[in-house]
């Protein structure tokens, strides 16, 4: 028989610290939560968790609003004083702990300052530093690289892009530039620059 183990409340969080934007520690330590040691028994901790795992995927994805910010407050309160047991409360202490210290809030700004969250990021190719290698769109499984690799006895090259609507920030392209010419740019800073 093939049984999934169950993972422990210390196990996820742990997990969840490993990463360095505070909105992808709440979402993966929430996520774990529901998937594994949350019981379901007491309202406020299983409906909390399941509504702020969406108002976090939302801030995550570019999305989030002040409304979800108010949101998470008064859950992360909520489970705090009813849930039943340590597991709940300490999930919603999890969540708290963050918004006290303000990081959150430049999310719905359209900043993440770790640059994980892959709604609030763009790639981009610093073209003062990409030779024309094509190592990045040799990588790039989804076609989202175009242009043409150096030639000698070519004077002029199309510069390598990154098209935005096929790349899925996946980071391949990332590891396989030599001269570190692949960004991760705020896309809100992008915006302004377009």
């Amino acid at each position: 028989m093939n049984e999934k183990k169950e993972l422990k409340v210390e196990e996820i969080k742990a997990a969840a610290q490993a990463r360095g934007c505070p909105v992808q520690q709440a979402l993966y330590y929430v996520s774990g939560f529901l998937d594994g040691p949350m019981c379901g028994k007491c309202f406020p901790c299983s409906m909390g968790s399941y509504e702020a795992r969406n108002r976090l995927r939302s801030l995550a994805e570019g999305n989030g609003t002040q409304a979800d910010l108010d949101a998470l407050k008064l859950i992360a309160e909520k489970m705090q004083l009813a849930s039943f047991c340590k597991k709940g409360k300490d999930t919603g202490r999890f969540i708290a702990d963050w918004m006290a210290a303000g990081v959150y809030d430049e999310h719905i700004k359209g900043r993440c300052p770790e640059k994980e969250c892959k709604g609030l990021v763009e790639f981009s190719i610093d073209p003062e530093k990409c030779t024309n290698c094509g190592l990045c769109r040799d990588a790039c499984k989804h076609g989202a690289i175009f242009g043409e690799k150096r030639k000698p006895y070519l004077t002029a090259y199309l510069p390598y892009e990154i098209r935005q609507a096929r790349c899925i920030k996946c980071g391949e392209c990332l590891e396989a530039c030599p001269e570190g010419a692949i960004l991760i740019i705020d896309k809100a800073a992008a915006m302004v620059k377009a």
